[in-house]
């Protein structure tokens, strides 16, 4: 049987000469008036020293909210990301804090932990309420002293970190649960931010399958196609459950599987809507403006809803 090392490679680091983000790690849309009021949130909280926690949906983009709030701070240093669920069970707090050279078999030389990566930047924590309940009170103790004990170590070392978690559970409640730290919870409290589902920033569906119809069509060499108006009604009536990542994997299979100029409804691999849903979309598009498109679209999601 194989043994667990410690210091498992899973740090990502913002520069593309590092590491080449994901297509949806670059997809920054923010055409839907709530998200331009969510810009103008983050524009303000950038450049503060505050922790910061994004709640949103699975695949909504919370590690894309996170870049740019580091690329909006005047911190010099990387932002590194680290998912809480893929976190090792032996060596958590190695792989968070670093650990001094001989502190595990075989460990012949220091490791810096994701706190030392991120020195001077951010470190980005995605789903913080898996992080285990011991690990979050030596984190809570690490950003508020700004020091880290790596393992092994005798003495601590100096860390300048600006934290920024992610969830897309409500943290409040795993706290009345006690599945999550109270105090760390109020630190993060602050600084909170919601990223709402697609389903909820209509006017971002078009620009961001745009989006991503560009770059699929450039990374596999293929011709370009136009989003007929009756794929985009489609886009924009779907509800998108999972969010911009079903949405990406919606537009690259329609690239895949078109045969024309156009890419159709039937290639998009949607299911079919209620009627009401259809004239829905037809209807927000006749609307004069933001307001009576967000009225529109509440009234006939009051409507489905029975």
């Amino acid at each position: 049987m194989s043994k667990e090392t410690p210091g498992q490679p899973l740090l990502t680091f913002a520069d593309a000469d590092r590491s080449p983000l994901s297509i949806r790690a670059r997809a920054l849309v923010f055409v839907d008036p709530r998200s331009r009021r969510l810009r103008e949130e983050i524009e303000q909280l950038a450049p503060r020293s505050l922790p910061v926690l994004v709640e949103g949906e699975t695949g909504t983009g919370k590690e894309l909210l996170a870049r740019q709030i580091h690329r909006g701070s005047d911190r010099s240093g990387l932002f590194v990301g680290v998912s809480c669920s893929a976190i090792s069970k032996n060596f958590a707090e190695a792989e968070l804090f670093g650990h001094a050279a001989g502190a595990y078999s075989g460990s012949v030389s220091s490791r810096a932990g994701w706190f030392g990566s991120a020195n001077g930047g951010t470190l980005y924590l995605d789903e913080i309420g898996d992080l285990p309940l011991p690990l979050q009170v030596k984190l809570l103790a690490a950003l508020e002293n700004r020091e880290v004990t790596r393992v092994g170590a005798q003495q601590p070392t100096p860390v300048d970190v600006r934290l920024v978690a992610a969830t897309s559970i409500d943290l409040a409640k795993a706290v009345s649960a006690g599945k999550f730290n109270a105090r760390l919870y109020q630190y993060l409290d602050e600084g909170r931010v919601e990223l709402p589902p697609l389903r909820e920033r209509p006017a971002d569906i078009l620009p961001l399958a745009e989006y991503f119809l560009g770059i699929y069509a450039q990374r596999l060499d293929l011709p370009l196609p136009l989003i007929s108006p009756a794929a985009q009604a489609a886009l924009e009536a779907y509800p998108w459950p999972g969010n911009t990542r079903e949405l990406e994997n919606g537009v690259h299979f329609a690239l895949l599987v078109s045969d024309g100029d156009e890419i159709q409804p039937q290639h998009l691999n949607l299911p079919p809507l209620p009627g009401y849903a259809q004239l829905a979309v037809q209807l927000r598009r006749l609307a004069a403006n933001d307001e009576e498109r967000d009225h529109l679209r509440q009234l006939f999601a009051e409507v489905l809803a029975g």
